[in-house]
C-alpha cells in the first residue's frame, strides 16, 4: 500500500470519527465540505479546473455543493474508493494524491483541539521531503525575505530568495509540507530577526 492509499484510509477514518459537520483548517469548510471537494476533485474532471481557475469557480461551487448533499456515507465511500477506472488520476495516484490526502488528513486531524502530530515512518517523510523541494518554491514566492527550511536532522533547502534577511523554518518534513500549504497549526521552530519571521509565517502560501 502505498503512502498516498494509506493517508486516504486515514482521511477517511479520521472524517467518521469527527462527523459531517465537524470543522476543519479549511476555512469554512466542514467534514462534509472537505469529503466534497475531494469526490469532485477525483470525479468531476468538467468542474475540478474549478479549483485553480478562478472563472470556472462558481461552476465548481455549485457542483461541489450538490456532492456535498449526498448522505455522508455515501461521500466517505467515493473517497475511499478512490480516482474511478476512468480518471486520468488513477494511474498517478500514489503521486498526485500524497500531498493531498496528507494535507487533508491533518486537517480534519488539527481541527480538533488537543491535537498532536503523528510519529510518521520515516520513509513516509523522506516522501514528503520530496515533495516538499518540489513546491516549496511556489509556496513563498510571496515571502518578502529569504526563507530556508531545515530538518533535525540537517537537511537545508533555500526555496526564497529575497532581501539580506533570511528566516530559517525547522522541522519534521511533514510539518514543513503542511506550513507549507498554508497551515497554521504546526510544530515548527524559526530562526531570524522577529520582522522577518512574521512576516514569513503571515505570508500568503495560496497556490
Amino acid at each position: 500500500m502505498t503512502m498516498a492509499q494509506r493517508e486516504r484510509r486515514g482521511v477517511v477514518e479520521a472524517m467518521e470519527a469527527a462527523g459531517p459537520d465537524a470543522r476543519t483548517l479549511c476555512g469554512a469548510w466542514t467534514v462534509r465540505d472537505l469529503a466534497a471537494h475531494l469526490v469532485v476533485r477525483e470525479r468531476r474532471p468538467d468542474a475540478a479546473p474549478g479549483i485553480l481557475l478562478k472563472p470556472l469557480a462558481g461552476y465548481l461551487e455549485r457542483v461541489q455543493a450538490k456532492a456535498a448533499g449526498k448522505p455522508f456515507p455515501e461521500l466517505l465511500e467515493l473517497v475511499r474508493t478512490g480516482p474511478p477506472w476512468w480518471s486520468p488520476l488513477r494511474p498517478v495516484d500514489a503521486v498526485v494524491n500524497l500531498s493531498e490526502m496528507f494535507v487533508h488528513h491533518e486537517d480534519v486531524r488539527r481541527a480538533e483541539p488537543g491535537w498532536r502530530p503523528r510519529e510518521l515512518p520515516a520513509a513516509d517523510e523522506e516522501q514528503l521531503w520530496s515533495v516538499l523541494r518540489k513546491m516549496a518554491r511556489m509556496a513563498y514566492r510571496k515571502a518578502p525575505v529569504t526563507v530556508e527550511l531545515a530538518t533535525p536532522d540537517g537537511r537545508r533547502t533555500v526555496v526564497r530568495s529575497a532581501a539580506e534577511d533570511v528566516v530559517t523554518l525547522t522541522g519534521k518534513p511533514s510539518e514543513l509540507v503542511l506550513h507549507a500549504f498554508g497551515r497554521d497549526e504546526v510544530r515548527l521552530e524559526t530562526a531570524g530577526s522577529p520582522e522577518a519571521v512574521r512576516a514569513v509565517l503571515e505570508s500568503d502560501r495560496s497556490f
